[in-house]
């Protein structure tokens, strides 16, 4: 924030280092910063009221009602204890009024120095504050993950800078403040969507020895199903895993709820759906108000865990883990052992970590592990069982690779005593191209994913089962809640994929474009142009049309529940 305020000071410095004056006078720049601490000192007193409120910190929403509702703002503010706030906002001006009489120049003097010296001063300069307002080198910008670092969502709020977040705030707000897929009335697209998620009533298939396991959920990195001989007749990219999916039970039509990593993470641990062409990560105030897995097995006695070897940062992976009843967080900053790419630590060494903790972990326990080798560039430690002639190979690669990591894995997890009482579940965070490389963006297989259920608290009789009916990977938590016997009504997007008597349909989305797909038909659908992209049954025109509606339906009534969360 101190760099963005900067930009107005470095262009004048700029441009009076250029003018020639020897003597520059800049009473202007005391204006400047006495309208910015009275700003930002009204902004700090009002976001304490606004937080003790809302539970949120001052954004472009408590602006916006502000200024369209004064009364009722007032009205909102009416029981903030006002002498409190009057006295905290003068002392705030009264002490940075007399540190900026103390501490910043009146004027100033330039020497003669070389055109090419004035330059390069002005290159660095600039490359420095833009630095600085990235948030450094790393391979994510600056989010509000950055200032994270507490299990109490109110210290990660603190930590977060007021002035920052509320323009980040304004500048996201357009997308909050009107649904753009607005296809048919509010009523009739919560219709469509309940039917979706009505049963007669409740067949639930259990499928556990145990009534509470351990949970283990591994999400492999780009792990499309046509990495795999099994649902893809790929050979020899992931025979560990096609010999896992006869031993456990393999949901065979599993589709991913989007293309990116950060639509997936959040589609499997909150059930929460894309928005086409957004993403709630991108809304920390917001994603802490959607139901993430971890809570409801916290407060069923679970000790709880995440494991990721890139910077948690990016996309806001720490502030979503980390509000929602997470109780260790563990990064690339934890892991002090094995070569890295340019993303993080390789799948092995996350996979260690974990399994070393876990031995240490009171039972029962959650633990989520977010693997990244399978990343582009496609880095590995060693040499590539495909070759690098090209990415279709380097991708291939790397896929045998972190197919290998399970492997060892597993084998390791066998050795210790808390592997008899656990159900690992295994998922792709999102499909990908490759390694066909045939499937466009918006074709159902680009998102067809596996789907594992592995471990000895299956019992016998489902062990090497396999469920086609179509699912979603928003689907897994009421899965695995299902069978621990646990409440899921919070997860609304989420449905028991062991419960045979629900709608089995997929609903996928990417920029600017949805998919549905159920056991007979699926059909894409571009918001842009406005026409159908993909339809695997053509001459059924009433089931197109039926199927065209229930997207609609679901993004519009998805991207409602966004603006009003």
């Amino acid at each position: 924030m101190s760099a963005y305020l900067l930009l107005l000071p470095l262009i004048s410095y700029i441009f009076w280092l250029f003018s020639g004056k020897k003597i520059v006078e800049l009473k202007w720049l005391t204006i400047y910063n006495k309208v910015l601490i009275i700003i930002f000192s009204i902004l700090s007193v009002v976001n304490f009221n606004i937080y003790r409120e809302w539970g949120t910190k001052v954004n472009a929403k408590a602006i916006g009602f502000a200024i369209s509702t004064p009364n009722e703002a007032m009205a909102s503010s009416a029981s903030s204890p006002v002498a409190l706030s009057i006295s905290l906002l003068a002392l705030l001006i009264i002490i940075s009024f007399f540190l900026q009489k103390k501490v910043i120049l009146r004027t100033l003097e330039f020497n003669r120095t070389p055109i090419w010296l004035r330059v390069i001063a002005v290159i660095f300069l600039v490359f420095i504050n833009f630095l600085v307002i990235r948030g450094g080198l790393k391979g994510s910008p600056i989010t509000q993950s950055m200032a994270y670092f507490s299990k109490e969502q109110v210290l990660n709020n603190a930590a977060v800078n007021t002035e920052w977040n509320l323009l980040r705030s304004v500048l996201s707000s357009r997308m909050t403040k009107s649904n753009p897929y607005h296809y048919m009335s509010k009523a009739d697209a919560e219709r469509l969507v309940k039917q979706l998620y009505t049963s007669s009533k409740d067949t639930t298939i259990n499928i556990l020895k145990i009534k509470r396991p351990n949970v283990v959920i591994v999400i492999i990195e780009s792990f499309t199903a046509n990495l795999t001989q099994t649902l893809g007749a790929e050979k020899d990219i992931t025979p560990n895993f096609d010999s896992l999916m006869h031993q456990g039970v393999l949901f065979s039509r599993i589709y991913s709820t989007g293309d990116r990593t950060d639509k997936g993470l959040v589609g499997t641990l909150a059930g929460f759906p894309t928005l086409a062409s957004g993403s709630i990560v991108k809304w920390p105030e917001k994603m802490e108000r959607i139901p993430m897995i971890a809570q409801p097995l916290a407060h069923a006695g679970y000790s709880t865990s995440f494991y990721y070897g890139g910077e948690s940062e990016f996309d806001n992976y720490k502030a979503f883990i980390l509000s929602h009843k997470v109780a260790r967080l563990v990064d690339r900053n934890d892991i002090k052992t094995g070569k890295e790419t340019s993303w993080g630590h390789f799948d092995e060494d996350v996979f260690s970590k974990q399994n070393h903790d876990l031995t240490r972990e009171k039972q029962p326990f959650f633990s989520a592990l977010l693997t990244l080798t399978n990343h582009e560039p496609y880095g590995l430690p060693g040499g590539y069982y495909f070759g690098k002639s090209d990415n279709v190979a380097k991708f291939k690669s790397t896929a045998h690779y972190t197919d290998s990591c399970i492997n060892v894995y597993l084998n390791n997890a066998k050795k210790q005593s808390w592997y008899k009482n656990t159900l690992f579940v295994f998922i792709a965070d999102h499909g990908h191209k490759m390694p066909k490389n045939i499937h466009e963006i918006y074709v159902p297989e680009r998102y067809h994913i596996p789907l594992l259920l592995y471990g000895d608290v299956i019992k016998k009789e489902f062990r090497g089962r396999q469920f086609n009916n179509v699912g979603s990977q928003v689907d897994v938590v009421a899965t695995i809640l299902g069978q621990l016997n646990i409440d899921a009504k919070d997860f609304r997007w989420s449905k028991n994929l062991f419960n045979p008597s629900l709608p089995s349909f997929a609903f996928f989305s990417w920029d600017n474009g949805m998919g549905f797909i159920d056991n007979q038909q699926c059909v894409t659908f571009d918001n842009v142009g406005k026409t159908n992209l993909y339809n695997s049954d053509e001459k059924n025109q009433q089931g197109t049309q039926t199927r065209l509606a229930n997207a609609k339906a679901y993004l519009q009534t998805i991207y409602q529940q966004f603006i009003e969360l």
